[in-house]
């Protein structure tokens, strides 16, 4: 599941390794005149090794599941495809069709990874049951969540097969660095990475905030490389976080792909913690 210049990499809780840089699908889908652009966008970072696609039943109502399908038709023994289910799907019963849906959409019959897509009103003892279930039956290879704040995590710790959870993926970024606090080590204790999404932050003010700061300007200038892959480079910094930012731009896409094998200086991110600080305390979780 390697490709090209590809080196840094993470380990999920199975001993499966992927490359720590992939991509997002969020927004795709939504205009059939974008389409073919996003389909070329995603087979062409496949090429350059982010070979983790990330999608979801949400995303422009399986739009984006047509989209990642397209773009991974023939290509799909080289790819590591995640999925996410509404909450409102995640009982027994709705989960499968659900997930049946996605696989139809997809063109595939598995998915690698399959992740509740944040926490609803369905038990989490009865949305691990159903997971499980897809597990049996080799509709999906493992699965993880999406969103799930540290309470939240113990919780599933405590469930029968909770434990079997691979990841969680929840907003990360150097201008969103609440997980830091009791999450992230939580789950570092128990070796199970994140999946970062918005690792370059959400547009408008924030990402501006990020992409714009005079330090990762200064930073990025020196080492003749754009501020979205410093921002990129921080986010994977410690070997255990998996970045999932999304392009459409083949210059971006190619940007995002590079960015796996910068390894910032101490100095460096000494710079960025005191540019972007971490909170001194317990912040609620950042979700879009």
């Amino acid at each position: 599941m390697m490709h090209g210049d590809q080196t840094r990499t993470i380990l999920l809780p199975d001993g499966t390794v992927l490359p720590a840089i992939g991509q997002g699908t969020w927004y795709m889908g939504e205009k059939q005149s974008s389409q073919e652009e996003e389909v070329r966008a995603l087979r062409s970072g496949i090429e350059l090794g982010m070979t983790v696609i990330d999608t979801a039943e949400m995303y422009a109502e399986g739009g984006a599941e047509v989209v990642t399908g397209k773009a991974i038709s023939g290509l799909r023994d080289e790819v590591f495809l995640v999925s996410k289910v509404y909450p409102h799907h995640a009982d027994r019963k709705q989960m499968i069709t659900a997930c049946e849906r996605s696989l139809k959409r997809l063109g595939t019959d598995r998915l690698d990874l399959y992740l509740l897509h944040w926490r609803g009103g369905v038990p989490l003892e009865e949305t691990v049951q159903a997971l499980e279930q897809l597990k049996q039956s080799g509709k999906i290879l493992r699965w993880g969540v999406s969103n799930l704040d540290t309470r939240d995590m113990q919780e599933l710790w405590s469930l029968p097969e909770g434990s079997q959870c691979m990841v969680n993926q929840v907003l990360y970024n150097a201008t969103s660095r609440g997980i830091e606090h009791d999450l992230l080590p939580w789950m570092r204790e128990r070796s199970v990475p994140v999946m970062a999404y918005c690792p370059l932050a959400q547009g408008g003010r924030l990402r501006s905030e990020l992409l714009e700061h005079p330090v990762i300007q200064e930073i990025a200038q020196d080492r003749g490389v754009t501020t979205s892959q410093i921002a990129l480079a921080w986010v994977i910094r410690d070997g255990d976080v998996l970045a999932i930012p999304k392009a459409v731009q083949l210059n971006h896409v190619a940007d995002n792909a590079a960015a796996v094998n910068i390894v910032l200086t101490q100095e460096e991110r000494t710079r960025l913690d005191e540019a972007f600080p971490a909170p001194k305390g317990k912040v609620p979780l950042d979700i879009v």
